[in-house]
């Protein structure tokens, strides 16, 4: 009977409906166009672009630096796979467990949440789900009904325009943590020092229950407030069986403890650099290893904390196989006023001081004019108007092109660029990346050898790691995308002697034989001091790493006593100490084919093979490049030029020189002498300096010619004497010195060191005060010379 009743009713229902079916259908049409208008009219507020703050990273992920929005909110970007699944399961799981089913709207936790209120008169639970609270959060409400209606139709909307993983990576960037952090990753950086990826299950049910009352729950200033919250949360995971009771119990027993809010900083000034460079955009990777930066930003600040005011300094690490910058120093002390600790000093240009020696060795090396052991002019001497002078003004006459350059002597190293060429070599050095800055109308002189021009620290570092890369220099890179630039500087073989005459310099206090350092990396270093002591620089290369350290004063100003020796080299090599260890660092590396080692004499400078013992007065081992064994320097503008090596006939019983014209017959012998510089004589034995002189010639034999020299005599003091200053005088003795013989320009030395210049006769005026026994040394530009030796009483 049921059956039958229903079939004959339903006919008479549908005729009762049918007049009504065109109303639904138009009816329904209508409300969707009218949804459809609304939405085209009142369209979501979503992002146009993305206003994430922009976070530059360390290699690993670990942020430096993190540059707020233009509303000054720290938004980083993070989505659902960047964050921890863990904070994922406490998200949904606590707050909208249907998030993956529901429309944007829940109507069954609607109901409950009003339920709730009718019957305790107070919220017990929220209704709002996950897209909701986006809705909330990117269009704000009043907290009234017509409010709530406004961000349940927002919610709609949001699913009907976005997927559920586009919503929730939304309310991941969004969602707010106290003051002007919004998003889970910038909250997890901020509040814990760690990656929303990597959150345990104490810290991941903390983070998704802060959203929730961001002010009340900061655990940096409610703690208890939060761990309660935080506990809440970890109950229901433990009574929904999402985390089981063990990994809940275990998370109970942590403590919420936040460190103080702040927000990343390190590598200040390469984040910002990076940051400009890329201003849209929200995460730049950087190559930078976070642990070693943070360990050097301490030790450079306690390092150099008791320098004087306004004083900086810049250090830059650079692995040597992917010219990939580990750690940058920028500043002293970042924001520090009286510092100028916003002046980003490894791209500053600087005076490099001596540092540009080694390529410079490098680069005569290849031109075939010297090897390791070539034999210098360490002596007083003028380049036109321009004369060089030493660090500490002392001179050490002979020596080697390696001992030159480890013991950074000025003078033989302007002569050497006067022969290579001012400009070729800037010219190499700008080919290579060391791009080099004149005075305005200048142009290379031979100043520039000694710290006359300007550079920058990343580039100095990038040409000194060409010294264990077979002589390719490169741009230092700051990120993966960065193309590899790579310039040839040196010779592979030139490279490695240049290397091997640095890596023999014993680091300070460790003198051969002192320390035990077999252990420890060879390192290939140079230091330098621009003029007037504004610059110290330390620059070093090991097998792996290259690192550059500069201190100085951003404005420029001198900063006295300070030199690269005692204040950049001590950090270098505490900075090279700490750095990663590899197989082989402390090991020589292997010798090129280029290369080749051999004994040369001095002073020609060529092979000791086959080389008559007169000949060879000093005997070497030098590395020479494609078997090249250059002979020594002719001497320059020396008024009676003579060659290296004198051929003379003597006779065989006498030994005596015999010339062309002699009143008697000699039994003649063809015999051979090597000469030395004429401006190296005041520091060689007397052995050795009649060993290069021709022997007298006979009686009987008409001069000719080859024995004519020029004889200085210092007048105004007598060989021996002993100096007293008069009883009760403040000042020692005083006297009027000049060097008679000479029409030329004469170099004055007290103890080696140089200490005026006179020109002919022209009278030296000079106060000795220091008691003890002296040398003074007259040397004129011709190569003539004398000295005489006396002693001042106490």
């Amino acid at each position: 009977m049921k059956v039958e009743s229903l079939k004959t009713r339903l006919p008479r229902l549908r005729q009762r409906l049918q007049p009504l079916w065109p109303w639904l259908r138009w009816g329904t049409a209508a409300l969707l166009a009218l949804l459809l208008v609304l939405d085209f009219a009142f369209p979501p507020p979503l992002p146009k672009q993305r206003d994430t703050s922009t976070l530059v990273v360390a290699a690993d992920g670990s942020p430096l630096r993190a540059f707020a929005d233009a509303e000054g909110v720290w938004r980083y970007p993070a989505s659902v796979d960047s964050v921890s699944p863990l904070y994922l399961q406490a998200l949904l799981t606590y707050e909208d467990r249907w998030f993956w089913q529901h429309p944007g709207i829940n109507p069954l936790a609607i109901l409950r949440a009003g339920g709730q209120l009718l019957r305790g008169g107070r919220i017990v639970s929220g209704g709002s789900t996950l897209t909701m609270q986006v809705a909330r959060i990117l269009d704000p409400h009043t907290r009234t009904p017509w409010g709530k209606l406004k961000q349940m139709l927002r919610a709609v909307q949001l699913e009907v325009h976005l997927s559920k993983r586009e919503i929730l990576a939304l309310y991941l960037e969004r969602a707010p943590y106290g003051g002007t952090i919004e998003g889970v990753e910038a909250a997890s950086w901020a509040y814990l020092g760690k990656p929303a990826a990597q959150l345990s299950h104490a810290e991941a049910a903390l983070l998704a229950v802060l959203p929730q009352a961001p002010s009340r729950l900061r655990p940096d200033r409610h703690p208890e407030a939060a761990q309660k919250a935080r506990d809440k949360v970890l109950a229901r995971m433990a009574e929904l069986g999402t985390w089981t009771p063990d990994e809940v119990e275990d998370a109970r027993i942590e403590n919420v403890v936040a460190r103080s809010l702040r927000p990343p900083l390190h590598a200040a000034l390469l984040a910002q650099r990076l940051h400009s460079a890329q201003p849209g955009k929200a995460r730049i990777q950087s190559s930078i290893d976070i642990g070693l930066q943070r360990t050097l930003e301490e030790r450079v600040a306690s390092y150099f904390s008791t320098l004087p005011e306004r004083t900086s300094a810049a250090l830059l690490v650079v692995d040597n196989q992917t010219l990939q910058a580990r750690a940058y120093v920028g500043t002293l002390s970042f924001g520090d006023r009286q510092r100028l600790g916003h002046v980003d000093m490894v791209q500053a240009w600087r005076s490099p001081g001596s540092t540009l020696k080694p390529f410079l060795y490098a680069m005569a090396l290849d031109d075939g004019l010297i090897h390791s052991e070539s034999l210098l002019v360490d002596a007083p001497q003028s380049f036109g108007s321009y004369r060089p002078g030493n660090f500490d003004m002392a001179f050490n006459g002979p020596v080697s092109a390696a001992s030159a350059l480890r013991l950074s002597l000025n003078v033989p190293s302007v002569d050497l660029l006067q022969r290579v060429g001012a400009a070729r070599f800037a010219a190499r050095l700008s080919h290579a990346g060391i791009q080099l800055r004149f005075p305005p109308g200048s142009s290379p002189n031979l100043s520039l050898i000694l710290g006359g021009t300007g550079a920058r620290l990343e580039d100095l570092v990038g040409a000194f790691a060409a010294l264990n890369r077979n002589g390719i220099a490169g741009r230092v890179r700051y990120t993966d995308d960065e193309p590899m630039i790579e310039r040839r500087l040196a010779s592979p073989g030139a490279s490695w002697i240049v290397r091997e005459m640095l890596e023999s310099n014993p680091r300070p206090g460790y003198g051969v034989g002192t320390f035990d350092v077999g252990g420890r990396p060879r390192v290939a270093w140079k230091t330098g001091t621009s003029y007037g002591y504004r610059d110290a620089w330390a620059i070093g290369s090991t097998r792996h790493y290259t690192v550059g350290v500069w201190v100085g004063r951003p404005d420029g100003t001198p900063l006295p006593g300070q030199y690269g020796a005692v204040t950049a080299l001590p950090l270098m090599f505490e900075v090279v100490d700490s750095l990663p260890r590899q197989r082989g660092d402390a090991a020589a590396a292997p010798m090129p084919a280029s290369v080749t080692q051999a004994d040369i004499c001095w002073p020609t400078g060529e092979l000791a093979e086959g080389l008559p013992a007169a000949l060879c007065q000093r005997r070497l081992s030098a590395y020479l490049l494609d078997g090249a064994a250059p002979p020594t320097f002719p001497e320059r503008e020396a008024r009676r030029w003579q060659p290296g090596r004198q051929r003379y006939l003597a006779d065989a019983r006498t030994g005596l020189r015999v010339s062309a014209d002699c009143s008697a017959p000699h039994e003649e012998v063809a015999r051979e002498i090597a000469r030395w510089p004429a401006l190296l004589s005041p520091w060689l034995p007397k052995a050795t300096r009649d060993a290069s002189q021709l022997p007298a010639l006979s009686p009987d034999c008409r001069d000719d010619g080859r024995e004519a020299s020029v004889a200085l005599h210092i007048d105004g003091l007598n060989e021996g004497a002993t100096l007293a200053r008069a009883p009760n005088a403040e000042h020692g003795v005083r006297l009027q010195l000049r060097a008679l013989g000479s029409e030329q320009a004469v170099d004055w030395l007290l103890d080696g060191r140089w200490i005026a210049q006179t020109r002919g006769a022209q009278l030296m005026q000079r106060e000795f005060a220091d008691p003890g026994a002296h040398t003074l040394t007259a040397l004129a530009a011709d190569g003539a010379w004398t000295q005489v030796r006396f002693n001042v009483l106490r």
